[in-house]
């Protein structure tokens, strides 16, 4: 059974090509679809769109996919060193990171645990320093690279589900969930009112884009549990979110 990646000639969208069925346009791809996960199971389909992965200065490995023409990561960043080998400074004290100009990070309620699932909540700060926050050969996405993986899903309204891990997320489980391989999870936020939210219910990925306002918003992607569509926000670049990063 044939498995690509390629665009659909019809509608553009990325898609899992069984017998040259697009699953995001043609009214077979439903019943292709099913027919695929009896005959494979999801993690054999992964593996066969998945890439030797990539490791930051730390030590750190994560997987890669890829989706239309870009390789992403397919996990959050966990770093705690700029590529220069700089550290990036842990800030645990709500009232100090509401403060800061300049590169931070944290873990979700400062919980290490969450870590270990979640990866780190960056400020914008750290995403932005000349130093380098992803790793060599790669960057944080800018707002067409967003644009261009929502797009290569379908677009806005269905992308969201592709995008999404099957797993910690509240709510009900779509038959599409995760066919991407991105593997987003709702890691949550510290938000600038100085308290976390969100876990369990949405992921906030950082885009390198800076809003109208340079000096206090940049756009980040949201992913929410009760919400189909995924979209581009602007907010305050204080705030501390997940990162993703794309292959230069």
């Amino acid at each position: 059974m044939t498995i690509t990646m390629a665009p659909c000639p019809k509608c553009g969208s990325s898609r899992v090509a069984l017998d040259g069925v697009c699953l995001n346009c043609d009214p077979r791809g439903k019943k292709r679809m099913a027919e695929l996960f009896n005959d494979m199971d999801e993690k054999e389909l992964f593996e066969k769109r998945k890439k030797q992965g990539v490791t930051d200065i730390d030590g750190n490995t994560y997987k890669t996919v890829i989706i239309g023409t870009q390789e992403w990561i397919a996990e959050n960043l966990n770093v705690e060193h700029y590529r220069n080998g700089d550290i990036i400074p842990q800030v645990q004290d709500q009232n100090e990171w509401a403060y800061l100009k300049t590169g931070a990070w944290c873990y979700y309620d400062n919980d290490p645990e969450n870590g270990k699932k979640y990866g780190k909540l960056y400020n914008w700060y750290a995403v932005n320093d000349p130093r380098g926050l992803a790793p060599e050969g790669w960057h944080i996405p800018n707002n067409d690279e967003w644009n261009e993986l929502i797009k290569a899903l379908g677009g806005e309204d269905v992308a969201s589900g592709k995008l999404k891990s099957k797993e910690c997320w509240k709510g009900p489980i779509s038959e599409f969930q995760n066919m991407s391989g991105f593997s987003a999870l709702p890691a949550g936020a510290l938000a600038r009112i100085g308290r976390f939210i969100s876990l369990f219910e949405t992921c906030y990925f950082w885009s390198i884009s800076q809003g109208l306002d340079k000096m206090r918003d940049a756009y980040y992607l949201s992913l929410s549990n009760d919400k189909p569509e995924s979209k581009l926000y602007c907010f305050n670049k204080k705030t501390f979110f997940s990162c993703r990063c794309v292959k230069d």
